[in-house]
């Protein structure tokens, strides 16, 4: 999929908190021709179900023992055959909005068309009632500029929605901004305040980077509950289906400064599933001052996350540099019950990317954690090459060490977090930038720069600990920079015969204990 016709036909143009809100109860009338009972009365009516996650879970459980089938329509009518901006002149009317008149959220359901060719079912839960909305060619706009012969709203085919986005007001009073957005396989994006799209989350990632070829399992089903006037949160169920699973998702999300999602995941394997990634997180990297050989570019960086963060269940923080390579890059950092990782944009200054289009300084960081023990596992990074911004090329998620095997339901809960930074809760020095270049002490070389934050260091300076798992390192120091804010770690990497090299950098005190982030980066001849 093109990355670039991904963001832009899906839109128009680590905090915590708690949930409180629960599905509203159903009225449901007694039964008037109900058998009376022996004293005469009529017996009590059944209590009223609540569509909810259970019953979700259900539905999914009953997939897993069905084959999978791989719901597709043909594109038909004005559907058919759409360029990039034919499919970009479609809107949906706002007028006819299923949650029009609330104050603070609203829904755009989006049309079939060009790469998007299976259809979703989405429903709407009112009091508890799940409503399906059909799909209605005449709920879009046609820019006629892009259908000059006019369009056929008849032919619908067995074509269906294929997702759809959510607005709330986030950064103007009154205004109804887009935040979030669901559309294609399992992909999801969001916004916070003050952020524009950039990466994607998604609901599974099954086999990436395995020579086997990836499994894309798809959202094929959705039900949003119906907020009510005053609601901070609004709750969307979602069923999942795939050829090795069938899974049940509830997103409690509650949009702002900090985009919360808030969720819960009860997978059926119909087969046992090995190289499993829970909370994947997908996202663009083609270069930065770190790693950019061989391209010719006035920007200085050009990603949407630069690096991945860790906070390990040992309390240990680790920053892993994103890296530019000519093959497929595989890196795993095990763990048991990680607290917290994501993909970060720590870069947040236009002058670190200069870019007035893309705007990459505006792009948010996601930062997943656990609500839950999640046991032993892996942090797997991802790292495919690409030549250009086009194609999302990074992926991390978390691996569990043992599989997740068939007949069995197996459940996680954890909290995904869209927004410029994540809180750091760890009183480390961070790393705030990377750059390598050729040495100018030796051809075969590389000059490595990598500054830390200065601020929790003031009189006395720590000491560097720079390890490599293949050649070696050579003349490192540290330099205080105090109006750059930044205390500077640089050395020399002799790679020598070695073609990957596994470069790792940390500050400490006198007694080793660390005071910064562990800075990783992966280089590669």
């Amino acid at each position: 999929m093109k990355r670039r016709q991904f963001l832009n036909a899906a839109t128009a143009l680590a905090a915590g908190g708690s949930f409180a809100a629960v599905p509203a109860q159903a009225q449901t009338a007694p039964d008037e021709g109900a058998p009376a009972d022996a004293a005469g009365s009529a017996p009590p009516a059944p209590a009223p179900t609540v569509f909810g996650f259970e019953e979700v879970a259900s539905l999914a459980a009953e997939r897993a023992t069905r084959v999978y089938e791989q719901p597709v329509a043909e594109q038909v009518g004005s559907f058919a055959n759409l360029s990039y901006d034919q499919y970009r002149a479609i809107r949906f009317r706002r007028d006819r909005d299923p949650f029009a008149g609330n104050p603070r959220f609203g829904m755009d359901l989006l049309p079939p068309g060009s790469i998007y060719y299976e259809p979703v079912n989405i429903n709407v839960v009112r009091n508890g009632v799940p409503h399906r909305l059909e799909f209605d060619p005449s709920m879009l706009d046609f820019d006629p500029s892009q259908f000059p012969d006019g369009v056929d709203l008849q032919n619908k085919g067995e074509m269906g929605w294929s997702g759809f986005r959510m607005r709330t007001i986030l950064n103007r009073p009154g205004v109804l901004d887009e935040f979030l957005v669901f559309q294609g396989a399992t992909y999801f994006r969001a916004v916070a305040r003050g952020t524009i799209y950039g990466l994607s989350a998604r609901g599974l990632a099954i086999k990436t980077g395995s020579p086997d070829g990836e499994e894309f399992p798809l959202f094929t089903d959705f039900w949003i509950q119906e907020p009510s006037d005053t609601s901070e949160w609004i709750r969307i169920y979602a069923l999942l289906d795939s050829k090795s699973v069938a899974g049940a998702y509830q997103f409690d999300i509650n949009p702002g400064a900090v985009s919360m999602i808030r969720v819960r995941v009860a997978l059926f394997p119909r087969v046992d599933l090995q190289n499993t990634g829970l909370a994947p997180l997908t996202s663009m990297f083609w270069f930065s001052p770190a790693s950019r050989r061989q391209v010719d570019d006035y920007r200085p960086s050009v990603h949407d996350s630069d690096g991945v963060e860790m906070h390990t269940g040992a309390g240990q923080a680790l920053w892993r540099t994103l890296g530019a390579h000519k093959t497929l890059q595989i890196s795993s950092f095990v763990d048991n019950n990680p607290r917290g990782f994501g993909l970060i944009q720590r870069k947040r200054a236009f002058d670190d990317y200069e870019d007035a289009e893309a705007m990459y300084h505006l792009r948010p960081s996601a930062w997943i954690q656990p609500e839950e023990p999640w046991g032993e596992g892996e942090v797997r990074l991802v790292e495919i090459p690409v030549e250009n911004e086009f194609n999302d090329n990074i992926v991390t998620c978390w691996v569990p060490k043992e599989p997740l095997v068939r007949d069995k339901r197996h459940e996680y809960r954890y909290r995904l977090s869209f927004a410029p930074l994540p809180a750091n809760d760890l009183p480390l020095a961070k790393v705030v930038q990377a750059r390598t270049g050729q040495s100018i002490n030796a051809q075969a070389a590389r000059s490595v720069i990598v500054d830390f934050d200065l601020s929790l260091f003031s009189d006395t300076l720590p000491e560097s600990k720079v390890t490599t798992s293949a050649g070696n390192i050579v003349h490192a120091y540290l330099k205080a920079l105090p109006d750059q804010g930044v205390l500077r770690l640089a050395f020399e990497f002799e790679p020598g015969d070695a073609t990957l090299a596994e470069l790792q950098a940390v500050l400490t005190n006198a007694e080793g204990v660390a005071l910064s982030e562990t800075w990783l980066a992966r280089w590669t001849a």
